[in-house]
């Protein structure tokens, strides 16, 4: 049986009195101690892996003021302030207590349009800051891979840049004034001040008084090492900025170039006051195609010196990736192959101007130049492709950020990884230095991809290495050091981008003891008893503690421990590289609904696929054997008191798997994360999985066992109908239902059955196995089979019907199938055993009648994708080759055609299921009405809530409204009732049960346009 399992993790006794202190303090924000929360916490985008005490949220400037004066009285607690976990060296990463600014400070203050300045906390999004800032005519300007999840306080403490910095510069040239609070409580407002303002301050005191001080000190006192020390680059290196905390001039200081860059290790950046930048009116984009990646890398400076706005580069490794991600799909026909050869490499070149008569002529000169024999000849151009429209230039950069992802979708368990991905060196260099550096990578046989921003001589590399090998995570350490001399060889760094981290050992020997004397030094008058985020970048100057080390414990660590064939078995959970564009901000990406609704980090699929990692790992340590578990048929058959003992005694026994459970709870199953997650986090597999063993320990809720059986109940109950509706309608069982199983709002049946209704209005629907095997070959070119499903069947039953009008509407012969089970409500459940025999037996009856050679379609994407993905899992190539499509992807191929009218401009709402593995699918629909002179358009909206029975679910209500308004509903009151249509099951149900109007699915919009009856 499952054991319990106990982590062994309590909280050592500081951290308990402080958080015991806290929360009986006026501090208004979040407290959370439970071991899933810190674990959600304990890895980032990087390598590294450090199990922090404890998070806490903040709410405001106030509770972050609260929460120091509390630690006065515990010296030894220490903080690390946190955003979008984005960091790709371990930045946040603390054995102390995780601040998370992003849960609830994430409001935008303040816009100023007229004098071009925002004033944000710092836990607002990049892009919900641009999205803000769109109407007003602006742009925040630096321009990350991860802007739709990474917040401004991040980019603050790293001093991000990105794309386009060469224009725009860096963050820290954005930072107008700065409102931070010390480790010990003490709020301070910095910007720019004269020196003589500042001496005048250091003279009254208070407290920036001995901030002030050391900042003249060093910053006057060595601006001559500073200048000779600090390279000549675009990007800066973090932690601190000493050359631009003093004007050139020497008249003006600003400490807030000290917090820039400073990776929270000098204090809480609360609030910040930022310069905006106007959106300049049009846009170009050249997309210029190599033979080799070493041609695109020495041609780049010519794109530079044709004044572009930005240069990105990527090779043909990420370019391959992205060809096979489902972003590919919406950049194919912008990024076109080259007849006869093969692109090695490709520079991005985009032109941003006011005047469209001067960013043509600036693509005219490039195009001249880009066809010149020379171009072709010299500098390896194969072909270059021209991008005007904005939308489309947006689509390429979406494929160019979630390519920093892709990186990490390799074979087996050496994946791509960051730890010297950020280096720069002068422009002039990087070509000569790249080349030495893949020699080097190449010396050691490793696989990898590159792409950066090669106007700023910024490289982004990631070797692929299997850090559960401890070989190579030696190997790790030893190319980190090998690449820091290769750096400072070419005149640059290896922390141009993405900060120090974990790399900060390496800081010594860059600034050189007197300089690196100043930083402890400028750390001290910060916090002096190191406590914000110790070991980063530098330590007090009377501190003995030590810095972070690249040696430190790795992910890799604690994955080693779970045996490789438990690891491979669960690649999707274990696989998660902590990306994090599962925390997409934008309402309107599908990607995890949960995450959205509830901010916490653990209600996403990298929060749910460290949860089991960690779960299998303590499973590891009790000798379980998960495989013995999940193959014995008979497992715990007959154990059910033993399950009823457990679960009246979950409550005494620490058990880590009700945590688990927690988080897989709160998913909607919705598979988006199998499709948009770069590297295929499939949490509701491992999901099922997960379900299946944590219920041979504890019994299962009676709504679990209603849901697993509600195929095979919803024929018994579709014999009275009308009875059952009314049953279910009574105020007293709808209160049964709710308190005793767990359920709201159940859907009514449908009154008249399918049954009814095809035997009412169609003849010959319903033909035999031996009917349909003899016709005739006529016959055969016009007979398409419906495969029921139980939702459209017995809950929407005049759909199926409009299906078969259709069909014959349009000369088809429609038959529709005797119903089967499909078993997708008892995967998502849980029961696997009863899945995979369902499986076997709908696959067995699916593949007799695909021998038919008949084309079967089918109407709720969820149970048709079914067919596609679990069962492989399941049955491997025991499922055969029957295929069942959905009504689109059957009909995009059908050449019927016809002319109808109707004035109404259709807008189509798709299924997030549906539109994350099928990507085609909106534009297919838009074909099928385009054939008939119909209008559709696609509506970007997120997940309706729905989800099958999460939404009826009465734990979920909240959430599943939640959800519903977070896109769905304001998207749906830009058109009227009779125009939105909605390929979703559970979409339909989530639209009539909050605004009591059901939106119709696209056939049926058709149908009504081909009957002369289009609604009004």
């Amino acid at each position: 049986m499952l054991p319990a399992l106990d982590p062994h993790a309590a909280l050592h006794q500081q951290y308990i009195a402080f958080l015991d202190a806290l929360q009986g303090s006026d501090f208004g924000g979040d407290i959370e101690r439970g071991y899933a929360s810190r674990v959600a916490v304990a890895t980032d985008n990087s390598i590294y892996q450090q199990l922090p005490q404890a998070v806490v949220f903040p709410t405001g400037v106030e509770d972050l003021e609260i929460l120091g004066q509390v630690a006065t009285a515990h010296p030894t607690v220490c903080f690390s302030a946190r955003g979008g976990g984005t960091g790709t060296n371990g930045q946040s990463l603390t054995a102390g207590i995780v601040v998370d600014m992003s849960r609830h400070m994430n409001r935008i203050l303040e816009i100023d349009a007229e004098n071009g300045w925002v004033r944000v906390q710092c836990g607002v999004v990049k892009d919900q800051l641009n999205d803000a800032l769109r109407p007003h005519g602006y742009f925040f300007a630096p321009d990350l891979s991860t802007s739709n999840r990474a917040t401004i306080g991040g980019m603050i403490n790293t001093d991000a840049s990105g794309q386009g910095s060469l224009v725009y510069g860096k963050t820290s040239d954005h930072v107008l004034e700065l409102t931070s609070v010390l480790a010990d409580g003490t709020r301070i407002d910095t910007a720019p001040m004269g020196v003589e303002d500042a001496r005048r301050v250091v003279a009254k005191g208070g407290p920036l008084a001995s901030i002030l001080q050391q900042a003249l000190d060093t910053c006057l006192g060595y601006r001559e090492q500073v200048l000779k020390v600090f390279p000549r680059l675009n990007r800066f290196l973090t932690g601190y900025d000493l050359e631009h905390a003093i004007s050139d001039d020497l008249a003006t200081v600003d400490v807030s170039r000290l917090i820039t860059g400073s990776e929270g290790s000098l204090a809480f950046v609360a609030e910040a006051k930022l310069n905006i930048t106007p959106i300049q009116t049009y846009k170009a984009l050249v997309n210029v195609k190599y033979d080799s990646f070493e041609s695109a890398l020495r041609h780049a400076p010519h794109m530079v010196a044709a004044k572009a706005t930005s240069v990105e580069t990527v090779d043909s490794k990420v370019l391959n990736l992205a060809k096979q991600d489902i972003v590919w799909h919406s950049v194919a026909d912008l990024i076109k192959p080259v007849p006869g050869c093969e692109v090695e490499g490709l520079n991005m070149v985009e032109y941003n101007s006011n005047d469209q008569d001067e960013i043509k002529a600036k693509i005219a000169a490039l195009e001249t130049e880009l066809s010149s024999e020379e171009a072709r000849n010299k500098h390896g151009v194969i072909g270059f492709q021209v991008t005007f429209e904005k939308a489309d230039i947006g689509k390429i950069y979406a494929m160019r950020k979630k390519a920093v992802g892709l990186l990490g979708k390799a074979d087996g368990w050496q994946k791509p990884i960051a730890f010297a991905e950020d280096t720069a060196v002068p422009p002039e260099n990087l070509a000569d230095f790249i080349m030495e550096f893949r020699a080097l990578l190449d010396k050691h046989d490793l696989a990898y991809g590159m792409f950066g921003h090669v106007d700023a001589g910024v490289l982004h590399v990631r070797p692929a290495l299997d850090m559960c090998d401890p070989k190579q995570a030696e190997l790790m350490a030893s190319l980190s050091d090998q690449v820091v001399s290769l750096v400072a060889k070419y005149g640059g760094l290896m922390w141009g981008e993405h900060g120090k981290g974990y790399r900060s050992e390496y800081g010594p020997a860059f600034f050189g003891p007197e300089l690196f004397t100043q930083l402890r030094a400028i750390k001290g008058a910060f916090d002096p008893l190191n406590r914000m985020n110790p070991g980063k970048i530098c330590t007090p100057l009377d501190s003995d503690a030590s810095l972070v080390r690249v040696t430190d414990p790795k992910r890799g660590d604690h994955d080693r421990q779970i045996p490789i064939e438990v690891r491979n078995d669960f690649a999707p959970a274990l696989s998660c590289n902590g990306n994090g564009l599962c925390f997409n901000y934008d309402t309107s990406s599908p990607m995890c609904p949960s995450s959205k609704i509830t901010a916490d980090r653990r209600h996403s699929p990298k929060g749910r696929a460290s949860m089991m990692r960690e779960w299998l790992r303590l499973l590891a340590q009790h000798k379980v054997d998960v495989h013995a578990l999940e193959d014995d048929p008979e497992t715990h058959k007959h154990a059910w008191f033993a399950r009823l003992r457990n679960t009246l005694r979950r409550n005494e026994v620490v058990d880590f798997s009700h945590e688990v459970k927690e988080v897989m709870d709160g998913c909607l199953a919705c598979k988006a994360c199998a499709t948009q997650c770069p590297v295929n986090v499939d949490v509701p597999t491992f999901r099922a999985r997960f379900l299946a063993l944590y219920y041979q320990r504890y019994l299962r809720p009676m709504k679990d066992h209603l849901v697993a059986n509600i195929e095979r109940m919803a024929p018994l109950l579709a014999v009275a109908p009308a009875l059952v509706n009314s049953i279910q309608g009574w105020r007293p069982v709808r209160y049964l239902i709710r308190q005793w199983v767990g359920y709201v709002d159940p859907p009514p049946l449908s009154v008249p059955t399918l049954k009814k209704r095809l035997a009412d209005k169609h003849s010959d629907i319903q033909l035999t196995l031996p009917r349909l095997r003899a016709l005739d070959e006529e016959a055969r070119q016009k007979t398409v089979l419906i495969v029921q499903d139980p939702f459209t069947s017995f809950y929407e039953a005049e759909l199926v019907e409009d299906c078969v009008s259709l069909l014959q509407t349009l000369g088809y012969r429609p038959c529709v199938l005797p119903f089967r089970p499909n078993g997708k409500p008892q995967h998502v459940k849980g029961f696997l055993q009863r899945f995979e025999a369902t499986a076997k037996d709908s696959a067995a009856f699916l593949n007799e009648i695909a021998d038919l050679g008949l084309p079967m379609i089918g109407l709720d994407a969820s149970l048709v994708l079914c067919y596609r993905d679990e069962y492989t899992k399941a049955l491997g190539e025991e499922r055969g080759d029957f295929n069942v499509q959905l009504f689109h992807e059957w009909f995009v191929n059908e050449s019927v055609s016809g002319a109808l009218k109707g004035d109404t401009e259709y807008a189509l709402f798709g299924h997030c299921t549906e539109k994350t593995a099928l990507p085609s699918m909106e534009k297919d629909w838009q074909t099928i009405f385009d054939r008939f002179g119909l209008k559709l358009q696609s509506v970007a909206v997120g997940c309706c809530g729905m989800a099958g029975t999460y939404g009826h679910e009465a734990a979920n209500l909240s959430n599943s409204v939640g959800i519903y308004k977070l896109s769905w509903q304001q998207a749906l009151q830009q058109y009227s009732p009779s125009q939105c249509l909605a390929t979703g099951f559970s979409c339909r149900s989530q639209v009539k049960r909050i605004e009591g109007a059901k939106p119709r699915h696209p056939l049926q919009a058709l149908l009504a346009h081909l009957t002369e009856e289009p609604a009004q």
